[in-house]
């Protein structure tokens, strides 16, 4: 069994966040995948299907972000999971917009979500990191993620949220290189070669 958890904040106005891309990641999964009905939960929301042949628990927790990893650690606990077994989708500043990184462990680079999963579960989890690019200014790291998407942003995001709905499969399979170049390809698909004229 795995366990997919989509970071963000609850509540209708932090809904179009750049912080909660983890929830319109995991909403769009859950909606293209034939998922259960959300259900109460953990401290959060949950909803679950078979992808790739293995039984999958999505999660979204309804703590704040600073508190995400109450959720994920209760329902690790319950379904006796481990770390490996966890998968968090989440906002990336260093990252480019619309940009795609699945990686096993490492630190939380000053995502709040990221900090409380480690304190509660350890590092040793696989993260879906989802780039909103940097605002430039530490300063304003905190407005840049809690203000809502531009509408200039729908270009790269509709396509990437879809991408990841439509390779999910490849993410519970454990192709992550695959996932990661598929996810990224239908982002920004490649230029077509224009055919050089014909020289007389």
């Amino acid at each position: 069994m795995q366990l997919v958890v989509g970071l963000g904040n609850p509540g209708a106005k932090y809904a179009g966040n750049r912080h909660n891309i983890g929830f319109m990641a995991v909403d769009e999964i859950v909606r293209r995948h034939g998922f259960s009905p959300w259900r109460r939960r953990f401290q959060g929301e949950t909803s679950e299907a078979v992808i790739a042949g293995e039984k999958v628990l999505v999660l979204k927790p309804a703590t704040y972000m600073n508190e995400s990893g109450r959720a994920v650690g209760e329902a690790m606990r319950f379904f006796n999971l481990e770390p490996t077994d966890v998968t968090v989708i989440h906002d990336e500043i260093d990252l480019a917009p619309g940009k795609v990184r699945v990686k096993l462990g490492g630190g939380h680079a000053g995502n709040n979500g990221i900090r409380s999963v480690s304190a509660h579960i350890g590092p040793h989890y696989r993260r879906v990191r989802l780039g909103v690019g940097h605002p430039g200014d530490k300063n304003m790291v905190m407005p840049h993620v809690l203000n809502d998407f531009a509408k200039d942003d729908r270009i790269w995001l509709d396509p990437l949220i879809a991408a990841i709905a439509d390779e999910f499969p490849l993410l519970v399979a454990g192709e992550d290189a695959k996932f990661q170049s598929k996810v990224h390809l239908a982002v920004k698909p490649p230029r077509e070669k224009t055919a050089k004229p014909e020289t007389a």
